[in-house]
């Protein structure tokens, strides 16, 4: 493909980025209330609050500076980019040069110290406790997060998302425990970037639970739409960054045609549905726990990618 046609599919990634992320949202909001028995929001409703607010008026405080103004664009920004890293249907987009896990971290983490700052900038209580915590459970989910990208190094031989995804797909790879346990890690540590239960609970506004909601309880209008999307986005990107990882099938290959993309994307939106009805079935069967207890839970994804890099280690020394 050329220049063209590949700038062409990475538009319509990025757009569908977008266009699917407050679906999800709905989607698990859907499946853990049909769980509880209730009925429950549309899938839809997600898309009608983000428009709501979006016309609402912009309050701030009278000590608000540029940058409790700028943070909802920069997070919404960098979470954007970051989703448009990972290859959802295809791998032949203008990005997947730059598609590498460790930039994907970086711009999680630079969106993540923003909005902190962002929750401290206003002077707050509420907003010095989300940022608290919200760097507290980020000293341990970043290791982390690095340490099973350095297994699945360890692994694939390369920290760039389409060659791992290649690699997962060619008939030589075997029994994995190392893939197994980075997994699993991962897994954790998406439930806790994205706040949720047993972490956080999303839909809740107690000061002696709540880590995210916290800090963007001074925003309002299209700042504040501008933060639920990018929470939303945030969530799309794990979901997509696990199926592509670990379940790369489906994804169309370099040069592929428009039925065959259409095929794909057909695939991703299955995985989007399945991650969201397990997503939903987890955070129902759970329970949220202590605050002071999330560094061990987060802890726990940092020894699963420690053991996956040591018995790689020690498999390939064999």
């Amino acid at each position: 493909m050329g220049v063209i046609d590949t700038l062409m599919v990475q538009i319509i990634q990025a757009a569908l980025a977008v266009a699917l992320a407050p679906l999800l949202t709905g989607l698990v909001r859907k499946t853990k209330a049909r769980l509880l028995c209730r009925l429950g929001a549309s899938v839809f409703q997600p898309y009608r609050d983000i428009f709501r607010l979006l016309r609402k008026e912009v309050v701030l405080a009278p000590n608000a500076s540029w940058l409790f103004s700028g943070a909802p664009y920069f997070v919404c920004a960098a979470t954007w980019v970051a989703a448009m890293f990972v290859p959802t249907f295809t791998f032949d987009v203008r990005l997947t040069p730059a598609a590498d896990l460790i930039a994907i971290a970086g711009l999680l983490a630079s969106a993540r110290f923003t909005l902190a700052l962002a929750g401290l900038d206003i002077g707050t209580s509420f907003g010095g406790i989300g940022a608290s915590r919200e760097m507290m459970i980020a000293s341990v989910a970043e290791p982390a997060m690095l340490m099973l990208i350095f297994s699945l190094a360890l692994v694939a031989g390369t920290t760039r998302l389409a060659d791992i995804a290649a690699f997962v797909q060619s008939p030589a790879l075997g029994l994995h425990i190392s893939l197994m346990l980075a997994f699993v890690g991962l897994v954790m540590i998406a439930v806790a970037e994205n706040g949720r239960i047993p972490i956080d609970n999303p839909a809740t506004h107690l000061e002696l639970t709540m880590v995210h909601e916290a800090m963007v309880l001074e925003y309002s209008g299209r700042h504040l739409a501008l933060i639920e999307l990018a929470g939303s986005i945030k969530l799309l990107l794990y979901v997509s960054l696990i199926s592509a990882v670990f379940l790369p099938w489906g994804i169309a290959p370099v040069g592929a045609g428009a039925t065959r993309y259409g095929v794909a994307i057909l695939f991703y939106l299955a995985k989007l549905f399945v991650g969201a009805n397990l997503l939903g079935f987890f955070e129902v069967t759970v329970a949220k726990m202590r605050v002071f207890r999330v560094p061990q839970f987060i802890g726990a994804a940092l020894m699963l990618g420690l053991l996956a890099a040591l018995l790689r280690i020690v498999s390939e020394s064999l």
